[in-house]
């Protein structure tokens, strides 16, 4: 069975940085590219519910070797692992905008565990929810808030056409 992008999906991808992927081998592990934010979601979710900075703080070198490198770490349990089931190749690298998503991610982790750890329990819930909330949207719609900040500043990729032109 082939996938198929729809045109939605792959604008979205391509905001991230994903537009020097053709559509046939980006369509079968697109869906698995949201597993490193639906990681990064769960964790922080708890992270905040508990108000743990131990917790966030595990997260903080995850997201930061995912800004520094074009593997996101939590794509390692996909291309070692997972993809051997589902018979799929591996995780495309992560483009630039995807990783500064990450590196905010990671100072915002960072604000949020010290937030927590100084008794700021209020700040600490609001800035740890709408940190979830933002992972929470990539890994369900794949829209990345702050890939659309990155593009914002630094150009959108071209507009595609409705077929398949790489």
């Amino acid at each position: 069975m082939q996938r198929i992008l729809s045109s939605s999906t792959r604008r979205r991808l391509d905001i991230q940085g994903f537009e020097r992927y053709a559509d046939a081998d980006l369509a079968p592990v697109a869906p698995w590219l949201r597993l490193a934010f639906a990681l990064c979601a769960l964790i922080a979710g708890i992270g905040t519910v508990f108000a743990s900075p131990l917790l966030l703080l595990v997260l903080v070198p995850i997201a930061a070797l995912a800004a520094i490198l074009p593997v996101h770490p939590f794509d390692l349990i996909y291309n070692h692992g997972l993809r051997r089931l589902t018979g799929t190749g591996p995780l495309p690298r992560r483009g630039a905008p995807s990783r500064f998503a990450c590196g905010l991610g990671a100072v915002w982790l960072v604000a949020t565990a010290w937030l927590f750890a100084s008794g700021y329990l209020t700040a600490g819930y609001v800035l740890g929810g709408v940190l979830t909330a933002v992972a929470a949207l990539v890994s369900t719609t794949d829209i990345c808030v702050p890939s659309l900040v990155f593009r914002s500043v630094f150009g959108f990729p071209p507009r595609r056409g409705t077929s398949s032109d790489r």
